[in-house]
């Protein structure tokens, strides 16, 4: 034991204490441990924010780390990004990668892969990089639309305010709340107008079902009656109205002639006159063509 002296317990709580502390970093860092991975690069021109231990994900699955960042001086501008994946994941060629930032300023990598998949890059291999457009950005970019816009609106606010003046406005706003008011009341008298309706909704079928009955008796005494006898009646009835018509306009029986001869028309209005002086002249001497005396003696 004369080995273990206090300076190797002192070297050896040392080299323990760097062990644990790389690992830590490396932990903290969220970079694998114990498992190997896969690196590889990615060129960006602007990363905005992106730092070592950015998670890296693949259609949002966390698939690695930013390992790494360096800057190219000699191309001035490239800057280029150590990604370390897990093994397990392929990277296939086509692959870009995306560094997007949420609203509370969270920094991420997203591997944007080409559909269908395709040949896999080598570990090693380079990819290139850029940004997503954010909420923000795509803001920034509707700016000058609003610009061009905020001239019409203003143009519009100010027509509203001008036609919110006119007090021709006010009165039909006001004409409406007295319109609204009034079909409240109207609303009101018809659902009373329907309640008496509906209590005397049974009484008027009861009299609906009293008249249908009624109009059944009738049209069951309708079916019973001869019809086409009353109908030959009828017909008979005219013929022997038309056949009298007939004989009226003929010159045929003392109607005919009467009606068709203006001399026997004429011999009656003379018969009729002559009758009315006899009549005339026996009332006013009556003695004429009344002979009556107690004693047979004759007035001259």
């Amino acid at each position: 034991m004369k080995y273990f002296t206090k300076e190797v317990q002192i070297a050896l709580t040392a080299v323990v204490a760097i062990v644990i502390l790389f690992f830590g970093l490396k932990f903290l860092k969220g970079l694998s441990i114990f498992s190997t991975s896969s690196t590889y690069y990615a060129s960006f021109d602007d990363i905005s924010g992106m730092t070592n231990s950015c998670p890296v994900y693949a259609s949002g699955f966390k698939v690695g780390t930013v390992s790494g960042i360096s800057y190219d001086y000699a191309r001035h501008g490239a800057i280029r990004a150590s990604i370390e994946l897990n093994k397990d994941f392929h990277l296939p060629e086509g692959t870009r990668a995306e560094i997007s930032s949420d609203l509370m300023g969270n920094v991420q990598v997203n591997l944007i892969m080409p559909a269908g998949g395709g040949r896999t890059l080598p570990a090693g291999s380079t990819i290139s990089g850029g940004k997503e457009q954010g909420v923000m950005a795509k803001a920034g970019d509707m700016v000058p639309e609003i610009s061009r816009i905020l001239p019409k609106i203003d143009s519009i606010a100010a027509s509203l305010n001008a036609l919110l003046a006119d007090p021709a406005i006010r009165n039909t706003l006001h004409n409406a709340d007295k319109i609204s008011s009034d079909l409240t009341v109207t609303t009101r008298q018809l659902n009373t107008l329907m309640a008496q309706v509906n209590g005397k909704v049974p009484g008027i079928l009861n009299k609906a079902d009293v008249t249908m009955a009624n109009a059944s008796k009738v049209t069951e005494h309708l079916s019973g009656i001869d019809v086409a006898g009353t109908m030959a009646k009828v017909d008979a009835t005219l013929d022997g109205v038309h056949a009298m018509t007939e004989k009226l306009n003929s010159r045929e029986g003392t109607l005919g002639l009467l009606v068709n001869d203006p001399a026997l028309y004429n011999n009656l209005s003379a018969t009729m006159r002559d009758a009315d002086s006899l009549v005339i002249d026996l009332k006013a001497h009556p003695k004429r063509y009344v002979h009556f005396s107690l004693f047979g003696r004759k007035d001259k």
